[in-house]
Order: structure tokens, then sequence, then C-alpha cells
């Protein structure tokens, strides 16, 4: 498995899609995608049915994280919030991930009472303080390859200036990566860019504060990795309810039938009848 670095080498900017669960992990890396995501608030929403407000912990996430690399090889970044507690958390947070099989981690620098970073009323915790997490979360690392991101949501707070003097000193106390949240236009994103001496990724979530821009817009602000972290399960959800809504008011789900993957489409994602195969050559051996 390529890490996130080394990826950075070969696609430019490096594109992640947010993966829900192991299925759509696999669904990812069918369209030709290098890299996969696991959203704090796709684990909260898809999960548990909770909003992301800071309501699920390491072990939530944790099992979705094994689910999805157990069956999938490609390069997993996971949103690991606040880290979920103090110094000695951070660093169990840490090494748990890299167990689990994750490729990196992005650590935020809002407060433990956290919100989605494109809605109001953030608060984030001084620069001090985020420099101690990222240093808990690098003191932590034992695995080489891994990646830690660090995440600021300073800047609707803040202003860009701050913003800027706050990544430099994530920097400086190890962050390998930066998660530039909630920026509102490239002019943002080329004065970050132009100021940080490591990769910077651009969220690109729908619905929030920051335009749609595309990969070629994005890669001339210097942007090095674009998320799209919530984009096929937003779709589905639609998909769901139309399906919902059409079966229980026409007592049929002929009409929504094109919308719907096939059986064999399924099997073929899941290699089932491979896994058929396998069960037969047993039998026939007489070994089950």
């Amino acid at each position: 498995m390529d890490g996130l670095q080394k990826l950075l080498t070969e696609e430019n900017p490096l594109q992640i899609v947010g993966t829900i669960n192991a299925y759509t992990a696999l669904l990812a890396k069918r369209a030709g995608f290098r890299a996969i995501y696991l959203s704090g608030a796709g684990v909260a929403n898809a999960s548990y049915g909770l909003p992301d407000l800071g309501m699920t912990n390491l072990d939530n996430v944790i099992e979705d994280v094994s689910r999805i690399t157990y069956v999938c090889d490609l390069p997993l970044l996971v949103d690991i919030d606040t880290g979920w507690g103090s110094a000695f958390n951070i660093a169990r947070t840490i090494k748990s991930m890299i167990k689990a099989g994750a490729a990196g981690v992005h650590l935020e620098d809002q407060v433990a009472d956290k919100r989605c970073g494109h809605r109001p009323k953030k608060t984030v915790v001084d620069t001090n303080e985020m420099c101690d997490r990222i240093k808990a979360a690098i003191d932590a690392k034992y695995d080489k390859h891994f990646v830690l991101m660090a995440r600021t949501d300073a800047l609707a707070i803040e202003g860009l200036d701050k913003t800027i003097e706050r990544i430099q000193r994530y920097v400086e106390a190890g962050a390998e990566m930066i998660f530039f949240e909630g920026a509102t236009s490239l002019t943002e994103y080329k004065a970050v860019t132009a100021a940080c001496s490591v990769p910077v990724l651009a969220n690109i979530t729908e619905f929030g504060v920051t335009p749609l821009y595309s990969r070629d817009e994005l890669k001339q602000a210097g942007i090095k990795l674009i998320l799209y972290p919530l984009s096929a399960f937003r779709a589905m959800s639609a998909t769901a309810m139309h399906v919902y809504e059409t079966i229980r008011k026409t007592g049929t789900q002929q009409s929504v039938i094109a919308d719907m993957q096939t059986r064999e489409q399924l099997y073929d994602v899941l290699n089932y009848h491979q896994f058929e195969q396998t069960l037969d050559d047993l039998f026939a051996k007489g070994k089950l």
C-alpha cells in the first residue's frame, strides 16, 4: 500500500474521496481513486444517526476504520476530531489508528465541544494548546509512513493573517500536512500555500462556505490534496429517501429500479462468485 506522502509524487493534486463504510471504499477503489477518507461526520451520521457535534469517540471511529482497512488497501485518511482528550488520549488515538491500518489522520484546533467546520459559532483553542496536541501525536507515531495532518478552523474566527501564523506554528510543532478549513476564495488558498512549507489540503464539501472549485483551479492555487468528504453519502441518502417514499406511496419499486445497483453489479464488487467457487471446491474435496 502506498502512503499518502508517496502518492503526492504520483498524483497532483491528490483526490481523496469520502467512504462511509467498507463497501463504499470498494466502490471508490473501483472508480479509480488512489486514497480514501473516513469523516467524523460520516461516522456520527451514518453509523450512529447522530449530528457531528463531538458525540462519537475513538472506539466508535476505530470500528469503522478496521472494517474499511480489512477489505480495501487504499490509504485511508481519518478524521480524529480533537484527539479525544489529553496528551495521553491523543497518543492512544494515534497508536490505535496505526494499528487499525489508517494511513494518516487529521487533528483539529477546535475546542473539545466542537462543531461542524462549516457551521457558525466555532471556537478554537490557543495556538500553544494546539501545538501541544500536535507534539503529543508526533511523539506517539511509530510508523514513519503514517501522516499527521493538522486542521485549522481559525479562518472564520481570527482571519487569514493569524490563521497563517497558526499554520506555520503547527508545521514547526511537527505537522506534516495542513487541512485549511473554511476557505471562501482561491486567493485564501494561494496565500496559505505560499506561506506553508508542507502540503495543504482543500476540503471541497457540498453546501458549505467553500465554493466547489475544480481540481485545476485548486492545483493553480498550490493545493496538493483535495477532499470530497461526504459526496457519495449525500447522493446515496437522497436516492434512498426517494426509493423509500416511492415504495410507500405506490406500493411497488418498479419505477425506481433504474436507480438501483443490480444484484450482479453487487456480486461483481464483492467478488461473490469467487467466494462461492471456493466453497464449492471445499465441499467437493470433502473439507467441509
